[in-house]
């Protein structure tokens, strides 16, 4: 979450990134000392500093199919109409649902542990709803028991300025377009889809899978793959065993669990830690496995289980996994991943989107 973003204006003096982090934490103080005065019995968000800040639009948090569906046949003025009068019928989950509820699972035992420690997720509602849906949104995830305090309503407008504004480490949406439009504003992002048949996840264990290769890597060994072949791709990467691979837009997430991860190793709770992390990748060990281990381990990064498919399909191996999401950057193994039963949640970056849409 080390996003800063500064718009087209040239900067006034006085205005320099560290202005800037000096007034942003000055207005934080001035808001803690006012909130401090006041007594509650509910944990505080914590500041999106320190924070694990997770932004779900609100069709990857609920389903809103039938709803989006208004909107897109009647308009915005019969949807917002349906919506209020709708207000007090809750809203089923959706594609991120489970997600946030382990993430929230991961709070609580972090809580535990370190109750004065702001180092968590904050899950943030970042969604383009004209603020008239937001009593049917807060009902539904009080219904649901979800702490979600900080609400974007942007009534149709970018969300991008606002996920910057608070430093957001990942963002799920519904909407490809603004997952695009993040991924290139370099916040990681990708696309929820639902999964097609109902599956059961684990409540006590958060469980992030990621693809390799363009998800916590850059796309430069698809790359070859496309151009050059298989048989160059094997090559190269022998050649290349120990000069790591570039960073992909997922590395810095993978980083967040690891950081989060190791806060329950230091507490003597390795064998009953609530995350658990999975490469899951088409590459063959044999032939290309060796320099995906060697960049983690460069990175200081642990990796929970590796799974090298050599090119069998992903779906299977999923299914035993149950992933709470799972991210690739390539829809043919979404879609498999979504017919078996797994959340999936697309990453629309480097080459393999370049001939996914000329395809």
């Amino acid at each position: 979450g080390t996003m800063s973003g500064s718009g087209p204006e040239a900067p006034q003096p006085g205005d320099t990134a560290e202005d800037r982090l000096e007034e942003a934490e000055q207005d934080w103080a001035a808001a803690k000392a006012f909130y401090d005065n006041l007594v509650s019995k509910r944990p505080r968000p914590p500041k999106p500093q320190h924070a694990i800040t997770v932004a779900v639009s609100s069709r990857a948090l609920f389903d809103l199919v039938e709803e989006r569906r208004i909107y897109e046949e009647q308009g915005v003025e019969k949807y917002v109409e349906y919506q209020q009068d709708n207000e007090n019928v809750i809203l089923k989950p959706g594609p991120a649902f489970y997600f946030v509820k382990a993430l929230m699972h991961v709070n609580a035992r972090l809580l535990e542990l370190y109750p004065d420690d702001e180092e968590r997720f904050d899950i943030v509602l970042m969604t383009n709803n004209h603020a008239q849906v937001g009593v049917r949104l807060i009902n539904s995830i009080n219904h649901y028991g979800l702490t979600i305090e900080r609400f974007c309503m942007t009534g149709g407008k970018s969300p991008i300025d606002y996920l910057k504004a608070y430093l957001t480490n990942l963002y799920l949406s519904a909407d490809s377009e603004k997952v695009q439009e993040a991924i290139e504003a370099g916040i990681a992002s990708a696309t929820m889809f639902s999964a097609n048949k109902d599956v059961a996840y684990s409540d006590t264990q958060l469980r992030v899978a990621f693809d390799g290769d363009a998800v916590l890597f850059s796309d430069e060994s698809e790359q070859i793959v496309k151009e050059q072949g298989l048989d160059r791709f094997f090559e190269h990467e022998k050649l290349n065993e120990n000069k790591p691979l570039a960073q992909g837009p997922l590395k810095g997430f993978l980083e967040d669990l690891g950081k989060l991860q190791k806060k329950f190793y230091a507490k003597n709770e390795r064998l009953d830690c609530p995350i658990r992390t999975y490469l899951v990748t088409a590459r063959s060990a044999a032939s290309s496995g060796a320099r995906v281990l060697k960049t983690l381990r460069s990175w200081g990064l642990e990796i929970d289980e590796a799974l090298f498919l050599a090119g069998a399909p992903k779906g299977p191996i999923l299914v035993k996994i149950r992933p709470h999401i799972f991210f690739d950057d390539q829809m043919f193994h979404i879609e498999g991943a979504q017919k078996l039963g797994t959340i999936a949640a697309h990453v629309p970056y480097g080459v393999a989107q370049k001939y996914h849409k000329s395809a």
